[in-house]
């Protein structure tokens, strides 16, 4: 069984993510989505509320695509949680080169610590490579319109926690 792991704080989960999930999905017979316990970022939902929010937003994707998605949260090294949950790759979104400057230096780490998982990179639709969760707060938070960034579950629980 191949399995892949998504990681990321998810704070919250947005559609560039969703695309991410959807097309990591045919890759893998089984993908976990890593949901990293990062006290530093001081994540607006809690580590609770954003596995609920990737479980919903990704039930129907699981129907679709045949492949099982499961979240997972996790505190340890990236590496360590991909052998804690079996992954033999590790997928990372990217939007722009900058991301790839950063995702480059943390592959060259992670293979250094195992070189037996592999990380495979997969570009956000060009309608999703703007979306970051950082800027889907910070315009909620100014009362802005998210809802060409998140599903309407997501939007409601930002207007509710920001509102």
């Amino acid at each position: 069984m191949r399995v892949g792991l998504y990681p990321g704080t998810f704070d919250p989960i947005t559609l560039g993510h969703i695309d991410i999930i959807r097309r990591a999905a045919a890759l893998v017979d089984k993908l976990v989505i890593g949901v990293a316990i990062n006290r530093d970022k001081g994540p607006l939902f809690s580590l609770e509320e954003r596995v609920a929010m990737i479980e919903a937003e990704c039930a129907h994707l699981t129907e679709q695509t045949g492949t099982e998605i499961v979240a997972h949260p996790f505190e340890n090294l990236l590496i360590d949680c991909a052998r804690d949950v079996g992954a033999q790759i590790i997928v990372r979104g990217l939007r722009a080169v900058a991301d790839f400057e950063y995702e480059f230096q943390m592959v060259g780490m992670n293979r250094a610590l195992d070189d037996t998982v592999e990380t495979v990179f997969l570009m956000a639709e060009a309608r999703h490579q703007a979306i970051a969760s950082k800027l889907v707060k910070e315009i909620a938070r100014l009362d802005g319109d998210v809802s060409k960034f998140v599903t309407p579950r997501v939007n409601a629980a930002l207007r509710e926690r920001l509102g």
